[in-house]
């Protein structure tokens, strides 16, 4: 494995751990509490993005084709074996929502936003890094 890859591994799990200490517990404290729910969608923003990032090192040192756009990067990873076809639907969906978040387009469901942060982002990463891992 690539030092960038185990450096990119590193600093998502180093998200993970942060996401977990300042996730509120409930549905209805996120919802009142404007400060845990800038920086919860922050590390959301932060995760996406590195999990692209790891995806993009994963492809060019697996020395596969290079995608035209960021979701196509998990469909490479799909078609090649690093992750199945599930996982990288909800990497997509991720990706989605990250952008739904950073460029505000339209108006944020935050009920989604806060089910995604705190069921689904955690674990979709963590399946991920464990995909990676075993295969490099």
């Amino acid at each position: 494995m690539s030092a960038r890859i185990t450096d990119k591994i590193l600093e998502i799990e180093t998200y993970l751990k942060e996401l977990e200490t300042i996730m509120p517990k409930s549905y209805s404290s996120y919802e009142k509490d404007l400060m845990a729910k800038a920086a919860c969608e922050r590390y959301f923003e932060k995760i996406t993005e590195s999990l692209t990032d790891l995806a993009y090192l994963v492809i060019k040192d697996a020395g596969l084709s290079l995608p035209e756009d960021d979701k196509e990067a998990f469909s490479i990873l799909e078609k090649s074996g690093h992750i199945d076809a599930n996982l990288s639907q909800k990497l997509k969906e991720a990706k989605g929502m990250r952008n739904l978040i950073a460029h505000e387009y339209g108006s944020v469901d935050d009920e989604l936003v806060f089910d995604a942060i705190t069921s689904e982002i955690i674990r979709d990463s963590r399946l991920f890094l464990k995909a990676i891992k075993k295969r490099h």
